[in-house]
């Protein structure tokens, strides 16, 4: 029994049930608690024609930039203290990929709506702006006395859910600390598989840290991976234990100017393997030690 609820994976596993053509949710925010590690497995894989959901930051960046994105779904691309993606900012404005551009609370109920498993959800957000018609959504109206006409969100159904979390077990049972959790529950529900990377791996949770019991968000039944991958979420922040590495994204960014061209600088940011990433920046330790952002 215990082999078989033993989720331990890879890095490099996990890419490998991932196939060309994919509707893929990353989950973090921004510049925040990214699975950076995995996103960086997947560059340095064959995979393509991707289609990403996410609340967009350097993960939707250097996909789109590598030419593996055929479509995002977003509702931002940021870096925060740099408001707009540099590598993104260079694909969508060559139109190089297919986009549906939404508002933040309309992602987070298209995520509901597939863990829901129901076709789409209503709302009034985006009623009377160009979203609606932009994003090609489609209107109903409800068939009690109100007779509301409403905007229907389409279900955004992942075939697979990618996330860094603080601690799991390897049983799938996780833990997100800090003040802000985001929308990753609703990544995990929304696709058919979820892998996480995780800072702390251990046997079973509740022997460990039974006083967290709290932030295990999303039941282990929605895990199908766990890679340990310390430091996994950097250049992104992981709070309580870093903050983002602004000096990273910004040297990042600069590099869409100068030289402007991703195959000469995709080695400097992506790595050859994790472990050589992790020693270019001075190892987990060195991400460890990027002081918290205040917001």
């Amino acid at each position: 029994m215990t082999a078989m609820l033993d989720k331990r994976l890879s890095a490099a596993e996990i890419v490998s049930r991932l196939q060309d053509g994919m509707t893929i949710g990353i989950g973090g925010w921004g510049p925040r608690r990214k699975p950076m590690a995995l996103v960086r497995e997947i560059l340095r894989s064959g995979l393509k024609d991707l289609t990403i959901v996410s609340y967009g930051g350097a993960d939707v960046g250097m996909l789109c930039a590598a030419g593996r994105v055929k479509k995002l779904v977003f509702a931002f691309v940021s870096l925060d203290a740099i408001p707009l993606e540099a590598w993104f900012r260079k694909v969508r404005e060559a139109g190089a990929i297919e986009v549906m551009e939404l508002d933040e609370g309309m992602l987070q109920w298209g995520l509901k709506a597939a863990a829901f498993r129901l076709p789409f959800l209503p709302t009034r957000v985006g009623l009377g702006t160009d979203v609606v018609p932009l994003a090609g959504l489609k209107t109903v109206q409800s068939p009690y006395a109100d007779g509301e006409v409403l905007v229907a969100m389409p279900a955004l159904r992942l075939d697979a859910a990618l996330l860094h979390v603080n601690r799991c077990d390897w049983r799938g049972n996780v833990q997100l600390l800090g003040p802000d959790l985001y929308y990753d529950e609703w990544f995990a529900r929304a696709a058919d598989a979820t892998y996480v990377s995780t800072e702390v791996l251990v046997d079973r949770m509740e022997d460990h840290f039974p006083g967290d019991a709290a932030a295990n968000l999303f039941e282990r039944s929605f895990v199908q991976g766990v890679a340990h991958l310390p430091g996994g979420a950097h250049p992104s922040s992981l709070p309580p234990l870093h903050g983002p590495d602004m000096a990273w994204f910004k040297a990042y960014s600069d590099a869409a100017r100068d030289p402007g061209d991703w195959a000469a600088v995709a080695e400097r940011f992506v790595g050859a393997t994790e472990a050589d990433y992790m020693a270019g920046i001075g190892g987990p330790e060195a991400v460890a030690a990027v002081p918290l952002a205040i917001y």
